[in-house]
C-alpha cells in the first residue's frame, strides 16, 4: 500500500474510534450499557476491541460534557452505522415510556 493510502486509512481508524467514543460515552451519560446496545444493533460482533477500548475511555457522567441525542445520531450516520441508530431510538423510546409510566404511579 501506498504511503498516502495508509494515511488515509489511520486517519479514518482514528475517526471511527472518536465516533466509539462519543457512542460509549453518550450510553454512560444516559444510563445505557453500550455492549448491550451494540450488540443488539450487530450481533455477529461478539467480541469488538474497538468497543472495549472506547468503554475503558470514558469518564463518569459528572465529568463528561453533554452529548445530545441529535449528534450522536449524526457521528452515527457519517459511519453507516444505521442499525445501531435504530436500536438506540428504540432504547430511548422504551426509556421515555418507563417515565411516563413511572410518572403516573
Amino acid at each position: 500500500m501506498k504511503k498516502r493510502e495508509e494515511q488515509v486509512l489511520e486517519s479514518y481508524r482514528q475517526d471511527e474510534d472518536m465516533m466509539i467514543l462519543v457512542f460509549t460515552q453518550w450510553c454512560v451519560n444516559n444510563g445505557f450499557d453500550a455492549k448491550d446496545l451494540y450488540q443488539r444493533a450487530y450481533p455477529d460482533q461478539v467480541d469488538n476491541q474497538r468497543l472495549e477500548q472506547g468503554i475503558r475511555l470514558t469518564v463518569p457522567k459528572e465529568e463528561a460534557g453533554d452529548i445530545p441525542n441529535d449528534t450522536l445520531f449524526g457521528v452515527l450516520s457519517v459511519y453507516g452505522n444505521e442499525d445501531l441508530a435504530f436500536v438506540i431510538s428504540e432504547a430511548l423510546e422504551d426509556q421515555e415510556a418507563a417515565r411516563r409510566r413511572q410518572g403516573e404511579e
